[in-house]
């Protein structure tokens, strides 16, 4: 059913600190949101938690609203509004979407964060002139979403799309996942500091500028302070996300080979860094593109939804039925 565009929708996004929601018109314009911090430890909680704000945010539309998507760091089988695991939830094999639904009295489409943000940048964003994409986010872990011909790729089980999991070196560090050598210990914000903590606590003098942005304790240093010192012109810190961006373009040119996407966005918060990652990153990419300078090169950009992606996704997914 067709809806006014002005009509909005509800979009969620449940993470480990914070539930954000807001309400979202027809063209991805967030016209009212809300916030509240996500009950740690308490499944039933955090679900009263996200109703309470889907009714909040109800009221604010004057009870007409188009659809409600909900967002979350999952494996999610997005048709049956099933989530199987939450590595940063105390949810394992949870009916999320009739539970939420039993409470606020009306249907709730569930979708993994990374593919509702995906969604988002597709409808709204950095996709939205193309029929194919991949949004690779890049925060405290790696995660990602594609798009092949107007389709959200979800997989059988609803666990596609999970990029930051693919192995680029088996000997690499162990990841949270299970496995060894992810992507994700490569090239997120965690492998980031991870990396730069190592320098500080190291003799080395490359890491004079670490030590004092974080006065000699490696535990207070962020990936914000590291962004911020690659700005400023410090190697260390340049080369710090240099080197995460030659091992992401690595992995999304392994991705590509298997998803052969017409554009390539970046995101999430180490996006931040701009150039100073995206630079890198086009150039390992190129570098190890399957079939390189004899076939058409996918585009690499820059997400342009930010941390709306997810909500503004959710929102557009539940309006458009796409479940």
């Amino acid at each position: 059913m067709q809806t006014d565009t002005r009509t909005p929708a509800i979009g969620i996004d449940i993470g480990g600190t914070k539930i954000a929601g807001a309400l979202v018109d027809g063209e991805g314009r967030i016209t009212h949101s809300e916030r509240v911090a996500t009950p740690a430890d308490d499944t039933t909680a955090i679900i009263d938690a996200t109703a309470q704000l889907i009714t909040t945010l109800t009221e604010a539309a004057d009870g007409e609203v188009a659809g409600v998507g909900i967002a979350c760091a999952a494996f999610v089988d997005a048709r049956a509004g099933h989530v199987w695991f939450a590595p940063n939830l105390p949810w394992r094999d949870l009916d999320l979407a009739a539970e939420v639904g039993s409470r606020v009295g009306r249907d709730v489409v569930v979708e993994n964060d990374a593919n509702a943000a995906a969604w988002g940048e597709y409808r709204f964003g950095a996709g939205s002139d193309c029929d194919d994409m991949l949004l690779v986010t890049v925060g405290t872990g790696v995660g990602g979403g594609c798009i092949n011909d107007d389709r959200l790729i979800r997989g059988a089980f609803g666990i596609g799309g999970e990029i930051g999991h693919v192995v680029l070196d088996p000997s690499g560090p162990r990841c949270g996942c299970g496995n060894s050598g992810c992507l994700e210990v490569f090239a997120s914000g965690t492998a980031l500091v991870r990396n730069a903590r190592e320098l500080v606590t190291s003799p080395s003098p490359l890491g004079e500028a670490l030590r004092e942005r974080c006065g000699g304790d490696p535990d207070v240093l962020t990936g914000q302070d590291i962004t911020e010192l690659a700005r400023a012109g410090d190697g260390a810190a340049v080369e710090l996300l240099d080197e995460l961006g030659t091992r992401l373009g690595q992995g999304i040119a392994s991705i590509c080979a298997v998803l052969d996407p017409g554009r390539i966005a970046i995101g999430g918060g180490v996006a931040d860094a701009g150039d100073l990652l995206i630079g890198p990153t086009r150039t390992a990419f190129a570098r190890h593109l399957i079939g390189r300078g004899h076939r058409p090169s996918p585009e690499l950009v820059h997400a342009t939804l930010g941390n709306d992606a997810g909500i503004v996704g959710a929102a557009t997914l539940a309006r458009e039925g796409r479940a």
